[in-house]
């Protein structure tokens, strides 16, 4: 249906109005209070803020995890994952528990929140989402946040911090409006009236208390209360600071400084109307203050970073301790925390701050969801990218900071297997607890996801129409040589060392997939499955079994084990093992349910390699690497390129390569051995 409106109505957004006079309401002191009576969130602190904004995106226990909560604001929900942050959840988390302590006013809110970890560890990324997350927050009707403008003969003057207006009630009467609040507040914290005005409005609160000779309510009657919402880019609430060359930076860009046209206007330069409070500290207040690389900072700075967190004032040049309300979220990198903690003189901020490690991703596929944020799922046409390619990248990534494990029985992969939460044989939770518990600084060295990025794209750029997992680790191999951030010749030999671990993880990885598109006949692997199942309850009963043609015969030993080897079940447990599976359907039967093989990869593992096993002399995949394939074997190799299309996402290209390289694994592992030629001479 047609909309008929003129065009002018048409284009106007009378939501938007709407929304607009939301965000620009304005009323009485009198009207704040009575709208605080209704609904006292507008009056929390800035770290109560900050919970109740994370806390609005929810969080949830993702599978695999054991049991870690992942908080949803880290999926970057403003820019639809453009920035989500994976595979962190335990140091965010550490970081949500301490906001959470310091909105409860136990400690943390007068500490400051340093992020340390290696370079592209996503400090800063964490940063801005807090960031972002705050300046939607205040634009909802739960995150409604206040300040006041004087009205003085006809003029109207903000308070320069955007400070609380209840910071206007008189000091005696604070606990009794903050007992009332309380009342009416559903919270884990308290709400509490802390502060005192800055030095504009304290200049004109004395100037209008003197002349209503001491009235409080006329004085209030000169404040207009109004709503506003962050914004990092009008320097409203978020502030950020950035260490630069000492001879182009001072404190006052942190605390502001004097207005040298207003001097001459107000006759002084200790005149508050005469000072610009627009430092971070200033432009911050009530939100959050980010500080870059913040132990670059000159010790000047320190001082006033200092006072800012333990007792939550700074003080401007020429003027009085001005209150100040705000996180302080600070990160940086491993070399300079080495310096801190080296330097005597630092003792004071090192005993102020709380240090959250935020160290690189150990989760394998938390790792690929980095590189697939940035290039796209391996299905997106146009992207040229075969199966694996990401995950093999990511599987590299995390071994190289992965320490290797001193349990005897672990390699270093199976280790990021079970950080990665995939089952190891004979490891549990609890012990995947302790290896982590013993390795405190995994993590903390390693490549950065950045270079592994930088690897694909040179891959990308290339005449290869579709990339694969050997591209990126051929690339990735290649660029060690002149990475800068490899420190020694001995890490860069650990580096290739682990390049050629990927890649036998990878022949491993489409041997296994070529095998199943060759054995993927699933009705024939139904029937493998019952028939071995027939023979295993036959065993275990001490019955005979009714063959094809109707005769009774013992139970096919041969096809047993033919399986039960594939599942690394040796001879001698082969007895418990078929007892134990029969166990397993017996207890599956009493609950009503079916048993489907298909729920227990170990066994539908060893049925899709018994039955590649039977079909693979008569594919002959080996003739793929000779010049010439008769056309019966062609058709048949054409099925299953068509398998792996379907089944695993492959395009016609990388399809035939993994073909191709699955043969010559095949027609190596097929080629005699030096030794066996030697036993084929000395039995000639």
């Amino acid at each position: 249906m047609s909309d008929d409106r003129p065009l002018f109505d048409l284009v106007r957004d009378n939501e938007q109005e709407r929304r607009y006079a939301e965000l620009t309401w304005e009323g009485s002191f009198e009207d704040y209070l009575a709208l605080l009576e209704e609904d006292p969130r507008p009056a929390r602190n800035s770290w109560q803020r900050l919970l109740d904004m994370i806390e609005s995106h929810g969080s949830e226990l993702g599978e695999g995890r054991r049991g870690r909560r992942r908080w949803k604001i880290f999926d970057d929900p403003f820019q639809g994952g453009q920035d989500a942050v994976y595979g962190l959840d335990e140091p965010l988390g550490e970081l949500v528990e301490v906001i959470r302590a310091g909105a409860r006013a136990l400690g943390p809110e007068r500490r400051i929140l340093l992020l340390h970890g290696p370079v592209g560890s996503s400090k800063s990324t964490i940063a801005r989402l807090l960031k972002h997350g705050l300046e939607q927050y205040t634009r909802s009707p739960e995150g409604a946040i206040y300040t006041f403008d004087w009205i003085l003969e006809g003029e109207r003057i903000p308070s320069p911090m955007n400070q609380d207006p209840l910071l206007l009630v008189p000091a005696d009467r604070r606990a009794a409006v903050a007992e009332r609040l309380n009342r009416k507040l559903r919270a884990e914290y308290e709400l509490s009236i802390d502060g005192d005005l800055d030095p504009v409005s304290r200049f004109y609160y004395d100037q209008l208390l003197a002349e209503a000779q001491g009235r409080w309510s006329e004085v209030v009657s000169h404040v207009r209360v109004r709503r506003f919402v962050f914004d990092e880019k009008s320097r409203v609430g978020i502030g950020t600071f950035q260490p630069k060359d000492e001879k182009n930076q001072d404190s006052t860009e942190l605390t502001g400084d004097l207005n040298y046209r207003k001097i001459a206007e107000y006759g002084s330069d200790s005149d508050p109307r005469a000072f610009n409070f627009d430092g971070e500290f200033n432009v911050a207040n009530r939100g959050l203050l980010e500080f870059v690389e913040v132990l670059k900072l000159d010790v000047a700075f320190l001082y006033d970073l200092l006072g800012a967190t333990q007792e939550h004032v700074i003080k401007p040049k020429k003027f009085q301790q001005t209150s100040i309300d705000e996180v302080i979220l600070g990160h940086t990198n491993e070399p300079e925390y080495r310096k801190l903690q080296s330097n005597e003189l630092m003792e004071a901020f090192r005993d102020r701050t709380i240090k959250i490690d935020v160290p690189y991703n150990l989760s394998v596929s938390g790792e690929a969801l980095i590189h697939r944020r940035r290039y796209g799922s391996v299905d997106t046409p146009g992207r040229g990218m075969a199966p694996h390619t990401l995950e093999m990248a990511a599987l590299w990534a995390v071994l190289t900071r992965l320490e290797e494990p001193a349990h005897p029985g672990l390699t270093l992969l199976q280790k990021a297997r079970l950080y990665d939460g995939q089952e190891v044989a004979g490891f549990t939770a609890e012990q995947v607890a302790e290896l982590r518990a013993a390795a405190p600084r995994e993590g903390l060295d390693g490549i950065s996801p950045r270079y592994v990025q930088d690897r694909i794209a040179a891959c990308l750029v290339g005449e290869k129409p579709t990339i694969n997992a050997k591209d990126v680790l051929a690339s990735i191999e290649a660029g060690l040589s002149h990475h800068s951030m490899v420190a020694s010749e001995e890490v860069r030999r650990r580096y290739r060392e682990l390049v050629a671990v990927v890649r036998e993880e990878y022949e491993e990885i489409i041997k296994h997939e070529v095998q199943v598109a060759i054995a993927s006949d699933r009705e024939a692997i139904d029937r493998l499955c019952s028939k071995y199942l027939d023979n295993v309850r036959a065993y275990t009963t001490r019955e005979q079994i009714v063959d094809e043609r109707g005769n009774l015969r013992d139970p096919d030993e041969r096809l047993m084990r033919s399986i039960e080897e594939k599942t690394d079940i040796p001879e001698s447990r082969k007895d418990d093992f078929r007892h134990e599976l029969m166990n397993y359907i017996a207890a599956i039967h009493l609950e009503g349910k079916t048993f489907d093989y298909r729920q227990n990869k170990r066994l539908t593992r060893a049925l899709e390699l018994k039955m590649f096993e039977d079909q693979r002399d008569s594919i002959q995949l080996t003739s793929l690497v000779s010049s010439v394939v008769d056309p019966d074997t062609q058709a048949k190799i054409a099925v299953i390129r068509d398998r792996l299309m379907r089944q695993f996402g492959y395009d016609e290209l990388s399809a035939d390569e993994v073909l191709h390289e699955v043969a010559s694994l095949f027609a190596r592992a097929e080629e005699p051995t030096d030794m066996d030629e030697g036993n084929q001479d000395a039995a000639a």
